[in-house]
């Protein structure tokens, strides 16, 4: 039986229990590009088992639900379907293996209208299993396009911050893989639209799109770089808004500004010249 979308607020998606190794740690920083110089040491810290870190967006694969639009019950035309925000907050550290549970529920929803689509708001607590201690709360925003007008609430969500009105602090230039989303798909997130071009060019891409996770991985890869020296652990919690979709083997260049505690980010696709994330904003420690 088919949920109605003005019904979804409340809704339990998924309870997943999530049992990773240190290869999958070491799997999800390869597919963001760290190691990319083998011989620096600042980076092989995340992508080699002595004495490996974890990256604080691997809460983001962690205790994923799977592309749960795709579910003919909740009605939705996923075809059309575009993550739009995200927001993390990291409570604890992640051990770089373990059990972990993703309880995802919907948040909140905006009614766009016919033609503009509607907002899907979920909320995934990650919970440490042995402990029971939530380790990262993980806001996603999913636009679909196709399913607005169903005179559902209207009520939007506050606006992200917009980055500073002078010129970036650091700029940090890093290529992707022309099989980066193929590769990242092996951290969770199957959505065919990755992967597919038949499944992409009916979505109106003209080849298979990177996840925005990822994209926003590969910013937080720079933002680690450029204004951490590459201790991710000093990250607490980022925003972010997927302004348009990047390709796989592009160049992805992310300005950043510092102000105080917090770095606010852009990144742009280098070779189309085109804003892919907006509104960043990522929290330091103290």
């Amino acid at each position: 039986m088919e949920i109605p979308h003005n019904k979804l607020i409340g809704e339990l998606i998924a309870e997943v229990e999530n049992s990773y190794r240190v290869e999958d740690t070491i799997l999800y920083a390869l597919s963001l590009g760290f190691g990319a110089d083998p011989t620096d040491k600042k980076q092989l810290k995340y992508v080699y088992e002595d004495g490996l870190e974890s990256l604080p967006s691997l809460a983001l694969v962690l205790g994923y639900p799977g592309f749960w639009m795709k579910d003919p019950k909740y009605g939705f035309d996923w075809a059309k379907v575009l993550h739009a925000e995200e927001t993390l907050q990291i409570h604890k550290p992640l051990p770089v293996e373990g059990t972990v549970v993703g309880r995802t529920t919907v948040d909140h929803i905006v009614d766009r209208g016919a033609e503009k689509g509607v907002f899907v708001y979920v909320k995934k607590d990650l919970i440490d299993k042995p402990s029971g201690d939530t380790l990262a709360t993980v806001i996603s925003n999913s636009l679909a396009r196709g399913d607005g007008g169903f005179d559902g609430p209207t009520e939007a969500r506050p606006r992200f911050a917009n980055v500073p009105e002078r010129e970036a602090d650091v700029v940090c230039d890093l290529p992707t893989l022309p099989q980066a989303a193929l590769v990242y798909r092996l951290c969770g997130d199957m959505n065919p639209l990755h992967a597919d071009p038949d499944v992409a060019s009916g979505a109106g891409f003209e080849r298979p799109i990177l996840h925005g996770r990822c994209t926003l991985g590969v910013a937080l890869h720079a933002i680690i770089k450029g204004a951490c020296d590459y201790q991710a652990s000093q990250i607490s919690d980022l925003q972010v808004r997927f302004s348009a979709p990047f390709l796989p083997g592009e160049t992805l260049r992310t300005e950043m500004w510092r102000e105080g505690t917090e770095v606010f980010f852009r990144a742009s696709c280098l070779e189309r010249s085109i804003v892919v994330l907006n509104n960043g904003r990522v929290t330091l420690k103290r």
